[in-house]
């Protein structure tokens, strides 16, 4: 259940933001912020659902997640594949969380 957590509030985050990217940097109507926002509170919202006895924790397996879904978006919402090094690094991030997530704890 975390993981699917994790993928919708990684498609929140980066919906919110892409809001504000497409108003700030594309301009794109102010309406555009409306949507933005209520993504934005819902990313928030999902991250509290996360099975974990501390916050920097989930948000930081988070992190590696958010990192992977990023470069789907940049592949299948912007058109631009992501190269090799993208790749790479996605995956040692998704390690990192994996650890975070899984370590055994004492």
């Amino acid at each position: 259940m975390t993981l699917l957590v994790y993928a919708a509030a990684a498609l929140a985050e980066i919906g919110g933001c892409f809001a504000f990217w497409a108003w700030a940097r594309l301009g794109r109507s102010a309406l555009w912020l409306l949507p933005g926002i209520a993504a934005l509170i819902l990313f928030a919202a999902l991250l509290t659902r996360v099975e974990s006895e501390a916050a920097g924790r989930a948000y930081a397996a988070y992190g590696g997640l958010y990192i992977a879904a990023s470069l789907l978006w940049l592949w299948l919402v912007e058109h631009h594949r992501p190269d090799r090094w993208d790749i790479c690094g996605a995956a040692i991030c998704l390690v990192g969380a994996a650890v975070i997530l899984f370590g055994p704890r004492g």
